[in-house]
Order: structure tokens, then C-alpha cells, then sequence
């Protein structure tokens, strides 16, 4: 399996790996730092290097014997036992990190449950069930700046699944529970402000993330709102 450098360390850019398999598909590295589709959040992109030279990877997902990184159409991908270094499109990355951390403040600030949610490359959304009249976007927009500036530092860390499932109220996700059954779940902690299980990469302080707006409120359903947001800067 591969192993997940991104899981202690969102902003490792690069690393080198050995491949461990190899195919029209893709390759299957021994350690990686991008970070496979899921959760909402897309794979990484980047480029593999290697005595072949330099292969673009379009995107990294996850696959049976650990994480795929497809590369370009057509490219020669290496062969198995190779040394490479893969290096990740880290503005997109970065851009994926601090939407990532924005959508888990929108939870501090929206009472709902969340059933869905999208991260994109400046711009994501979230979908709540929530009762009664939809927020207003403008105060919406304030509330969130604020907690932002408030330069709330992230941190990680792990509970046991029998902690997980004695706390059920850590999880915010309606429809999709956190992966289970390794024996511990990933925690994603923001200050005092925010606190649940998350796989996914984030900045190290809420300042990072910049000044966000909020775009259209739309209703999907009799209580469901998808609230979209967008980087300013």
C-alpha cells in the first residue's frame, strides 16, 4: 500500500518513491504526496520524474493496492522497481487547502447538518439541512471573515473508532460517515472553533486562507441549502 505523506504533512510540494506497479492506467508509488480523489475534495495533480524523463499526473485516486497516479495520455510510464520524485501542482493544492479549510469554518457558522459538499481550486460549497428560512449571504459573508481573521491555527490529531462512535455529534456529515475500522480516525482541529473527523489537506491558520465571499444560497429540497463560497484573494 502507499503511503500518505499528505496525512501528517499537506505541505510536503514533492518526495521520492519507488514504483510498485505499472500500467496504462497509471503507477502505484510506495509513498506519495498527493492526495487521491475523495471526500469532496479532487485528486492532486502534478508531474512524475524518473530516468525516462518527466510525466505529467493528471490526477491521483485511490485503488486497490493503494493510491493510482494517472498519468497523460500516451506517456511511457515507468516500470516497477524505478526511483522516481513526483511533485505536486501545488498552487492548485494550495488553492484545495484553503477552500478545504473555509468549508469546515461554514460549519461553525451554520447550524445544519451537511449533506454534500464540493471542493474545487478557489471555490467550494456545502449543502446543510437546515430548517426554516435560508441564511442571509451578506451576514453569512461577515460572520465567516470574521472567524478567518481570527487566525485560528489547525491542528491534527487521532481518536480511537470507540471514541468516534461514543461522540456522534464530532460528526457533521449527514450521509456520509468518516472511514472506519482502522482503529483510529483522523481529527481536524481549528482553535476552539471547530472540531471534526477529516482526511483531507488544510492550511496551518485560518489567516491563510484570505478574505472568502459568499455566492448563491440555493434550495435543494424542502430543508436542504447549498451554500456556495468563493476566494477573494
Amino acid at each position: 500500500m502507499t503511503e500518505e505523506l499528505f496525512r501528517d504533512d499537506s505541505y510536503l510540494k514533492s518526495c521520492t518513491a519507488k514504483v510498485l506497479a505499472s500500467g496504462p492506467d497509471g503507477v502505484v508509488l510506495d509513498r506519495t504526496v498527493f492526495y487521491p480523489t475523495g471526500g469532496g475534495q479532487p485528486g492532486d495533480s502534478g508531474t512524475l520524474a524518473g530516468a525516462g524523463g518527466t510525466i505529467v499526473i493528471t490526477e491521483a485516486v485511490k485503488g486497490g493496492d493503494g493510491i493510482l497516479h494517472k498519468l497523460e495520455e500516451g506517456a511511457a510510464a515507468p516500470a516497477v522497481g524505478d526511483a522516481v520524485e513526483v511533485s505536486l501542482d501545488w498552487d492548485r493544492r494550495y488553492a484545495h487547502m484553503r477552500v478545504h479549510t473555509a468549508l469546515h469554518l461554514l460549519c461553525s457558522v451554520v447550524d445544519g447538518g451537511v449533506t454534500g459538499g464540493q471542493i474545487g481550486a478557489g471555490k467550494g460549497r456545502l449543502d446543510f439541512n437546515i430548517p426554516g428560512e435560508r441564511p442571509e449571504k451578506e451576514a453569512l459573508t461577515e460572520a465567516l471573515n470574521q472567524v478567518i481573521a481570527g487566525d485560528h491555527p489547525v491542528s491534527l490529531s487521532w481518536i480511537t473508532d470507540a471514541e468516534l462512535e461514543a461522540n456522534p455529534d464530532l460528526v457533521r456529515t449527514m450521509s456520509v460517515k468518516p472511514p472506519m475500522g482502522s482503529g483510529k480516525v483522523r481529527m481536524v482541529k481549528i482553535g476552539d472553533v471547530d472540531y471534526q473527523p477529516c482526511g483531507g489537506t488544510h492550511v496551518r491558520s485560518t489567516a491563510e486562507i484570505g478574505s472568502i465571499q459568499i455566492g448563491k444560497i440555493e434550495n435543494k429540497g424542502k430543508q436542504n441549502r447549498r451554500i456556495n463560497l468563493t476566494l477573494v484573494e
